[in-house]
């Protein structure tokens, strides 16, 4: 059987980081107008919301390929189970499954 695939997110925290440290380099050198700042302001806020998507979406999988909610606990910053636990309420309003849940999330993308 071949090893699992480990799938990563498409930006960490690091990338953030040397963006926002060039960025701010451009800024402060006066590259950079408001205009500009405005613009990015509105795609990282957009990117953050597909973040959280994503975020959730994970959440619901990992909870579908059995992963516990203990072992879920540490990636929402705390040792109990209250949070995750909380958000998959929350998603099960919306959708059974990660699979529904990307469905979704495309319907969202495609403005239905």
């Amino acid at each position: 059987m071949p090893e699992p695939l480990r799938p990563r997110a498409p930006i960490t925290e690091a990338d953030v980081l040397a963006w926002l440290e060039e960025t701010a380099r451009a800024v402060q050198a006066g590259r950079v107008d408001a205009d500009g700042l405005i613009a990015v302001l509105g795609e990282l806020r957009r990117a953050s919301a597909a973040c959280a998507d994503a975020s959730d979406w994970a959440l619901l999988a990992a909870r579908e390929q059995g992963a516990s909610l203990r072992q879920i606990a540490p990636v929402f910053g705390k040792g109990y189970v209250r949070a995750p636990a909380a958000r998959l309420e929350k998603l099960h309003r919306q959708a059974l499954d990660s699979q529904q849940w990307l469905e979704i999330l495309r319907r969202r993308a495609e403005g239905v």
